[in-house]
């Protein structure tokens, strides 16, 4: 396929608005596509990226580098090329102005590649390298190929297109029904890479999907909790169930193949350079040559032995000093699932038989450790343990069923959350996308930030809707600094996937985490959350931000719009 068709596939999405519209055109694209390289490739570059995200490649390429490659692609001075794009908003758009040649006609194959070898590309004057590199791409490409291609290194390709709305397309490109869509996204759930997926359809059809296997090295997207109105809930929905500590801490993934260690975060990412104590652990106490379980990163008190919350377990997030910060604050594992040992998939098996298999798995030690788990179906005995985790300073319990195999990448009353009681207030809390902020005031205004708006998701959708106007809750260094992670996501115009009837002075592209308290939900005309075609929409009351940026989430892992309507609604019973 040449690069400028995908450009055209890219402009005809660009200008759609209905979702239906959308998944024809992904369907006619796909079905266009011959092998399986390829359509690997363009499933990639749809979702604006080279490689999924737990292979840790970017393109390394920052917005002052991107004006040098276009400045001496096109003979411009870089000051110029920035004088342009401070008016475009958007390097797209202001190398399609700039080119003045037709471009060679070269191949998606050819693009592509040529991105993945700048983002390979390191070492001593790797930078000089990335730039020349893509000078000369860009020369070989059109004003129409460079508006598309060009956005994929700067994160902001905004076609308005999320895996949902992919794996549709996909799979009426197949057939041209949305029949294979469960099984296109069972494959995805279990290794989170839609490329393998859609090269694997291309080629072997559903069949091979349909007997799609765990692979060690590639992240099987997580099984999430419903929540639960209160304790009767919960036996209710479970009968007997085991419950467990719920901890506020990183999920971790850990795949262990012989001595190599590798651990993902909830959104997917290869983290193992942040837990070298986890590595060091998993290889001495594991007792399996090959194994995939899960657990609750938590930073502690070395002295005290007590946990510390999110907001101090986050500090261990970074790069570079990792082993400072590891002796500072010292992280335990607390694993809660097995779903791989020693060739066998495990998450196809009940919760009893992986939690046997989890306990064979792990040896003596205290940087691993299972979490404790009471088996009961009495509300008097849930309610004991639930006390017992709040004094131990426990975010709340998690019950799950005894029964229910492991649900990947899905979200199932077989797992309920219980964090406090509903019966006066809601006082909960909502993970919630910026997509968005507003100028500050008075001291504020000095920053250009003093309120952020911010969205919930709508999975049925793929879109994201606004639900509230937040400025409490950060320090003035938060302020800054949020200011400083916003703006490398920022903007000209509304992002295609958001729904808002507010217009802030800067829009963000849905990539950065918020986690709000809010003491309940309301009806609002402001807000699109739930609206689903009618006047009001939902809202939070008394919001304030307790956890500036969710590290280890991404948009998509926000709070949904269906979550926010069951907290509407067990808010309301408990006010009969």
């Amino acid at each position: 396929m040449k690069l400028l068709q995908l450009a055209e596939h890219f402009e005809r999405l660009d200008g759609l608005t209905s979702r239906n519209a959308m998944v024809d055109e992904l369907a006619r694209l796909f079905k266009s596509i011959e092998s399986p390289e390829e359509m690997r490739e363009v499933v990639y570059l749809t979702e604006g990226i080279l490689l999924p995200p737990f292979a840790s490649t970017e393109i390394g390429i920052s917005e002052q580098f991107m004006s040098r490659a276009i400045a001496q692609a096109a003979g411009k001075s870089v000051e110029h090329v920035k004088e342009l794009y401070r008016d475009t908003g958007d390097y797209g758009l202001t190398a399609e102005k700039l080119i003045t040649w037709p471009g060679e006609g070269i191949t998606v194959h050819q693009a592509y590649n040529a991105l993945l070898d700048i983002a390979k590309t390191g070492g001593r004057g790797s930078i000089e390298s990335k730039v020349e590199g893509l000078a000369r791409l860009i020369h070989r490409i059109s004003k129409k190929e460079a508006r598309y291609l060009l956005r994929v290194p700067m994160g902001k390709l905004r076609l308005g297109v999320g895996d949902p709305t992919i794996m549709d397309g996909l799979a009426c490109a197949y057939d041209g029904r949305r029949n294979l869509r469960p099984v296109i996204e069972n494959a995805y759930n279990l290794c989170a890479d839609m490329g393998l997926v859609a090269g694997i359809l291309l080629s072997e059809g559903p069949e091979r999907l349909k007997d799609f296997r765990v692979l060690l090295g590639s992240p099987i997207r997580v099984e999430l909790a419903e929540r639960a109105e209160s304790i009767d809930d919960i036996v209710r929905r479970l009968s007997r169930c085991a419950v467990e500590p719920k901890y506020d801490g990183f999920r971790c993934q850990v795949h262990k193949n012989g001595d190599e260690i590798i651990i993902f975060t909830r959104n997917l990412e290869d983290a193992t350079h942040m837990f070298p104590e986890f590595v060091e652990a998993a290889r001495s106490i594991v007792k399996a040559e090959t194994a995939i379980f899960e657990g609750e990163a938590v930073s502690f008190n070395p002295k005290s032995g007590k946990f510390h919350p999110f907001q101090v377990t986050v500090q261990r997030k970074r790069k570079h000093l990792v082993e400072a910060k590891e002796k500072e604050l010292p992280l335990r594992l607390m694993a809660f699932d097995c779903l791989f040992a020693d060739g066998l998939e495990m998450l196809y098996q009940p919760y009893t038989r992986r939690r046997e298999a989890l306990l064979k798995l792990l040896g003596e030690g205290n940087t691993i450790a299972p979490t404790d788990a009471l088996v009961t179906d009495s509300a008097a005995e849930i309610e004991g343990f639930f006390n017992k985790c709040l004094n131990a300073g426990f975010e709340g319990i998690m019950a799950k069923s005894l029964i229910s195999p492991y649900m990947a990448g899905r979200r199932t009353f077989d797992w309920i959350k219980f964090k406090r009681n509903y019966a006066k207030e809601m006082r909960d809390t909502a993970d919630c996308a910026i997509v968005g902020y507003f100028a500050g005031r008075g001291k504020r205004a000095q920053w250009g930030i003093g309120s952020l708006l911010c969205a919930v998701y709508n999975s049925e959708k793929d879109r994201f809707e606004t639900i509230t106007k937040v400025a409490t809750g950060l320090t003035d260094k938060d302020w800054k600094d949020m200011k400083e992670t916003l703006d490398a996501a920022r903007v000209k115009e509304k992002p295609a996937r958001v729904e808002s009837v507010y217009k802030p002075e800067a829009w963000v592209e849905p990539r950065y985490v918020t986690e709000i308290l809010f003491d309940e939900i309301t009806r609002s005309p402001s807000h699109t959350a739930g609206r689903d075609g009618g006047r009001t929409g939902y809202a939070l009351r008394f919001p304030r931000i307790i956890t500036p940026i969710r590290a280890d989430k991404k948009a998509e892992d926000a709070t949904t719009v269906q979550e926010i309507k069951e907290l509407f609604a067990m808010q309301h019973q408990a006010t009969q």
